[in-house]
C-alpha cells in the first residue's frame, strides 16, 4: 500500500500565495483529516497533488508521481467536485465510459453503484441527482480502479446524517485494509469521529501534523475543573506551582498547566477539603479554532452590545 509524500507544494494566483511550501505524509492503514478555515488552500493543496495544476513542489504516491502512474484509477481515486459528471449521461454509463478508459471491467461499475446506495438509480440522468448523490457517484467513480490511495474533498458535502455515518464507517474500512485516505471536511465533530492523523493549514501554510490525539491534547482548552468550598485560598496556590486558574463559579475553578494528580496532592497538602477533581479535555473544534485563529480569509466583526435602558433593551 502506498504512503503519500507532499514536498514544498506552493501555488500563487495573481501574486497572492494559496499554498506556501507545503510538506505532509499520509500512512496507509489511517484515514488522515485535512482541516483549514475556507480559503486555506486545501482544494488547491489537493488539486497540486494530483498534477491539476501548476505550481511548484511534488507528490508522490509510493514513490511515484500521479502523471507516471500506469492505469492511475487502479493507484490513487479521487473526488474533487461535487457533481464531476456530465448532466445528461446516465451514472452508469458515466461510470463505463471511465472504467473503459482505464481497462476496468463493466462488472465493477455495477459494484461500486451498489457499494455507494446507488444501484436503482443507475439508469437515470445525474442531473436530477441531489447533492448527496452526486458525492455518491463521484466517490463510485473513484472507487472504480479498487486503488489503494483515495483523495476526497468535502465528500459528505449534502449527505444525510445517514449517509455521513455510512461514508465515515466505509472510510475507515478502507483505511483499516491498509490503504491510504486523505480527506477534508468542515464536519470537525465527524472528522473527530473517523480521522486517526491530521494536516492542519491556514493561509495556505502548515500550522499542525500529525495523530489527532496530540492535536486535541496540545490544547489550551484542556483542563482540569475544581469544586472546593476553600476555592480562594486554593486558587493562588495553584497559580503559584505554574497552573493557569479560572473562576467558573462559587467554589467552582478552571485549571489549566496542572494534571489532577498534582492539583490532588497540593489540595491535601494544605489541608484544603475537594469536592470534585475531573479532566475537561479540548474537543476538535476548540483545538481547530485555537490552532487556526487569525487565519482565516474574511474575518466578520463581532456583533456590537445591544444598547440597554431603563425597562430593558432597545
Amino acid at each position: 500500500m502506498a504512503t503519500i509524500s507532499a514536498r514544498g507544494l506552493a501555488k500563487s494566483y495573481s501574486g497572492k500565495p494559496a499554498v506556501r511550501d507545503l510538506s505532509f505524509d499520509v500512512q496507509p492503514g489511517s484515514v488522515t483529516g485535512f482541516l483549514g478555515p475556507n480559503g486555506s488552500g486545501k482544494s488547491t493543496t489537493m488539486r497540486l497533488m494530483l498534477g491539476l495544476d501548476r505550481g511548484a513542489g511534488s507528490t508522490v504516491f509510493d514513490g511515484r508521481p500521479f502523471a507516471e502512474l500506469k492505469d492511475p484509477m487502479r493507484h490513487v481515486g479521487a473526488l474533487l467536485e461535487a457533481k464531476p459528471f456530465h448532466p445528461t449521461r446516465k451514472a452508469r454509463n458515466h461510470l463505463r465510459m471511465l472504467a473503459a478508459a482505464n481497462g476496468i471491467s463493466a462488472r465493477r461499475v455495477d459494484e461500486v453503484l451498489a457499494t455507494v446506495g446507488l444501484h436503482d438509480v443507475a439508469r437515470s440522468k445525474p442531473k436530477g441527482f441531489s447533492l448527496g448523490m452526486g458525492q455518491r457517484l463521484g466517490l463510485a467513480a473513484a472507487l472504480l480502479g479498487d486503488p489503494h490511495t483515495l483523495i476526497l474533498d468535502e465528500p459528505a458535502n449534502g449527505l444525510d446524517p445517514q449517509g455521513i455515518q455510512w461514508m465515515r464507517v466505509f472510510l475507515q474500512g478502507l483505511a483499516a485494509e491498509g490503504r491510504s485516505v486523505f480527506v477534508s471536511s468542515h464536519l470537525l465533530s465527524e472528522m473527530a469521529l473517523m480521522a486517526d492523523h491530521l494536516v492542519v493549514i491556514g493561509k495556505g501554510s502548515l500550522i499542525a501534523t500529525g495523530p489527532i490525539d496530540e492535536f486535541v491534547s496540545s490544547s489550551r482548552q484542556n483542563a482540569v475543573v475544581v469544586r472546593t468550598p476553600e476555592a480562594s485560598e486554593l486558587a493562588p496556590l495553584l497559580q503559584a506551582a505554574g497552573g493557569t486558574v479560572t473562576v467558573l463559579a462559587p467554589g467552582s475553578l478552571s485549571v489549566a498547566g496542572l494534571d489532577i494528580e498534582a492539583i490532588g496532592d497540593l489540595a491535601h497538602s494544605h489541608r484544603l477539603r475537594l469536592h470534585e477533581l475531573s479532566p475537561k479535555v479540548a474537543t476538535l473544534e476548540e483545538a481547530f479554532l485555537e490552532r487556526t485563529a487569525g487565519s482565516e480569509e474574511f474575518q466578520a466583526l463581532a456583533p456590537a452590545p445591544s444598547a440597554t435602558v431603563e425597562g430593558g433593551p432597545r
